[in-house]
């Protein structure tokens, strides 16, 4: 069985990381004698050429594909492009947006002949194999398909309980270098599963109420393996990572005995982390942790089944504060119960959190497929304002409140957005008089390398102007010289600042110089 596994686009103002359900998947395909390759539309222009190109070469039996709500109508459109090209190819698509909207994504999308419902692992394997075989969908668990009665649905499957009995992630078919030359960081999960109940989300539902969690052991592996890939950064992606503050401990512990030196991050709740838990990650190389706040109105709180205090959430601030790790916090603006007022005090809040050393940020509400505010948004007085998926971005409003406009929310969103450009903007200007600080004007150089690397990737502009005859004379900078030249001619960034982040590029090993035929060529490093 041979598998075309599809990452679709994804903004880079997301911060995007490596596709780790992916190479999960492609882990699990091959572990069962499957042949992978995967296709990262997120660090790789796309264009149906390059996907004839692929499939033509490849010869895949089933394209999977994967899509949050945001990049679903995208992926949609690749499937269409994969149909017209291979109709006889069998196309399948996951995440959590057609986990919950099967029916209508398959009505939706004829080129599409199946949804994989919640983990992938096992039902891709499954799948795979019945393709092959052609024994029918009708005993694979976990799938919605297209019969020619109608839509049906097989029964449900499982939560895996072991999440040991898993291999590794087959991170090593990921365009890892594209990512690292970008400065993204790189994602792992510790654990699968969020006992909690908050409306706006779907992780309860998608994977499972009770927590499984990987032996720590098997968690210090695999964080000792990312460790060789040079990323500056790992994210502990668990939607809790300390739901259990003793595991979370001997998670710890384990990096602290084998004297593992990473920075990590993690995802946590602000009544699930104490003084001893916070200084015990802060020693093992947790630099920042991630609490979702949401209001700073204690009523909107309530109604959202948040169900943790506003003094906890300051109590955690400190905590953090204390034991040198950086806390970090979203809000959710647009909430059921939003007012006027409740806009204020979250505002204020978020300032008054600011001066004891948060970073946060701001969301608009989207009211994903499959979250209860989505399911009862006319009980909680909330108005839908559209299905264009594009547009559930949380960046812009797509809901209302009765007393809170879309306007009203788009502004504070403006705001804010305004607010991090003109910090960026006096950067700029100190760092022009010699007066800005070293960490600031790092903050503002790395934003600009990652614009950048982005353009020049998203471009091509490395595969169109980095070849050329060997006998070309090279100027007194060898031939990185002569690449920044082409580059710059090309996209007009400017020859020093396309020559630096080359340089870097090339330094860290995301860019590599071949001799080919009597030929220079320069490309980026996919795999590591």
């Amino acid at each position: 069985m041979r598998v075309l596994l599809i990452n679709p686009f994804y903004p880079i103002s997301e911060t995007p990381s490596p596709p780790l359900g992916l190479a999960y998947l492609a882990a699990a395909l091959e572990e069962a004698g499957g042949e992978v390759c995967v296709l990262d539309l997120v660090v790789t222009p796309y264009s149906e050429a390059l996907l004839a190109e692929i499939m033509e070469e490849f010869q895949p039996e089933m394209v999977g594909l994967t899509a949050v709500t945001m990049n679903v109508d995208r992926a949609l459109a690749v499937v269409a492009d994969v149909k017209r090209l291979y109709p006889e190819v069998f196309t399948v698509m996951g995440g959590p947006h057609v986990t919950f909207s099967a029916s209508e994504t398959l009505a939706a999308c004829p080129a599409l002949d199946a949804v994989a419902i919640g983990e992938g692992e096992r039902t891709i394997v499954e799948l795979g194999r019945a393709v092959e075989d052609g024994s029918g969908l009708a005993s694979v668990k976990g799938i919605a398909w297209r019969a020619a009665d109608g839509i049906r649905f097989t029964p449900g499957r499982d939560f895996i309980r072991d999440l040991d009995t898993l291999p590794m992630p087959a991170r090593r078919l990921l365009p890892l270098g594209r990512y690292r030359a970008l400065g993204m960081p790189v994602s792992m999960t510790t654990s699968r599963g969020c006992p909690h109940q908050c409306i706006f989300c779907v992780g309860r539902r998608m994977v499972g109420a009770r927590v499984r969690f990987h032996n720590p052991a098997r968690v210090v592996d695999e964080l000792a393996y990312l460790a060789t890939l040079g990323f500056h950064q790992v994210n502990l992606a668990d939607d809790l990572f300390t739901a259990d503050p003793r595991r979370c401990a001997a998670v710890c512990d384990e990096i602290l005995r084998r004297g593992l030196r990473i920075r990590w991050t993690s995802f946590a709740r602000v009544d699930t982390v104490s003084d001893e838990i916070l200084v015990k990650m802060k020693a093992a190389g947790c630099t920042a942790v991630s609490f979702g706040i949401e209001s700073g109105n204690a009523g909107i709180l309530k109604t959202i089944k948040k169900r943790i205090t506003l003094e906890q959430v300051v109590a955690a601030v400190d905590m953090c504060s204390r034991a040198g790790v950086t806390p970090m916090a979203s809000f959710i603006l647009g909430l059921p119960g939003e007012t006027p007022d409740t806009l204020r005090e979250t505002i204020a809040f978020g300032k008054r959190l600011e001066d004891k050393g948060l970073v946060y940020g701001f969301h608009l509400l989207a009211p994903f497929p499959g979250t209860e505010v989505r399911d009862r948004c006319r009980d909680l007085g909330l108005r839908i304002l559209t299905d264009d998926w594009s547009r559930y971005h949380a960046n812009r409003a797509v809901t209302e409140t009765d007393t809170v406009t879309r306007q009203m929310l788009d502004a504070v969103a403006v705001e804010w957005e305004d607010r991090f450009n003109r910090y960026l903007g006096d950067i700029k200007e100190r760092m022009q008089k010699g007066a800005a600080g070293a960490d600031e004007a790092h903050q503002l150089t790395n934003l600009e390398r990652i614009v950048l690397v982005y353009d020049l990737m998203m471009k091509t502009a490395i595969e169109r102007a980095g070849t050329w005859p060997d006998r070309e004379e090279a100027s007194a900078g060898g031939h990185l010289d002569v690449l920044a030249r082409r580059v710059d001619a090309a996209t007009q960034h400017g020859r020093e600042r396309i020559r630096d982040a080359l340089e870097a590029a090339a330094r860290q090993g995301n860019l590599e110089c071949e001799r080919v035929q009597g030929m220079i060529r320069w490309k980026w490093r996919d795999c590591l």
